[in-house]
């Protein structure tokens, strides 16, 4: 059963969910697949179909995945702030600083979420042109996104992360995935959520965003 949303409610009510997560609540085989199913529909770079999705349900997989998880934020990284960033970021008084309450949140209660997604793609992109990585995350996004999406419809929340940057050689090791071979892309906790009625969120104004013809 899903639930009911226009299209265009579904692409504007999609958040990030960290907060309003059921801990409680397991969520069902059958809905998962049901989003693999619709995200393996989405475009893929000459039809290669390179993506895959690890479930995480188990307990002492999830405890040793959370773990991961915990030591990624703790590691911190990322690109610097420039002070665009930050003007953007607290272009809406208070956003961002719910976004990170959230992620304290999240990382709080990260060993009771019922269920992690890590997508991959076969191929990697640590000395790869542009071209090729443009080919690469082109082939393995628009699927993640297909799946948040479906989850969404579902009543289940999501969370884009990228916790598995720092230590994605020891997350493949945990996952048994060819980290040779195989690149993982992100790392999405996944519940049902507390409630179903998320709003558009504030953002910067299209004028800022859109360019035509010239930047």
């Amino acid at each position: 059963m899903t639930l009911d949303l226009t299209p265009d409610e579904l692409l504007s009510t999609t958040r990030a969910v960290r907060k309003r997560l059921d801990l409680t609540r397991p969520v069902p085989r059958e809905l998962i697949e049901q989003c693999v199913d619709l995200a393996v529909q989405a475009p893929t770079g000459r039809n290669r179909q390179r993506w895959h999705f690890l479930v995480v349900t188990e307990a002492a997989q999830r405890r040793a995945v959370a773990d991961l998880f915990l030591r990624s934020l703790a590691a911190g990284g990322g690109q610097p702030l420039t002070e665009h960033d930050i003007r953007r970021m607290n272009h809406h008084p208070g956003s961002t600083e719910r976004v990170f309450d959230g992620l304290r949140h999240l990382a709080a209660n990260i060993h009771r979420v019922p269920a992690f997604v890590i997508p991959a793609v076969e191929g990697r992109t640590d000395r790869a042109t542009v071209t090729e990585q443009a080919g690469t995350w082109g082939s393995i996004l628009p699927a993640v996104w297909s799946f948040m999406l479906a989850a969404r419809a579902r009543g289940l929340g999501t969370v884009w992360t990228t916790a598995q940057g720092p230590y994605e050689r020891e997350l493949a090791r945990v996952l048994s995935v060819p980290h040779d071979k195989v690149m993982l892309a992100a790392f999405v906790p996944l519940a049902f959520t507390l409630g179903t009625d998320f709003r558009p969120a504030p953002r910067v104004p299209r004028e800022e965003v859109l360019h035509w013809d010239r930047w």
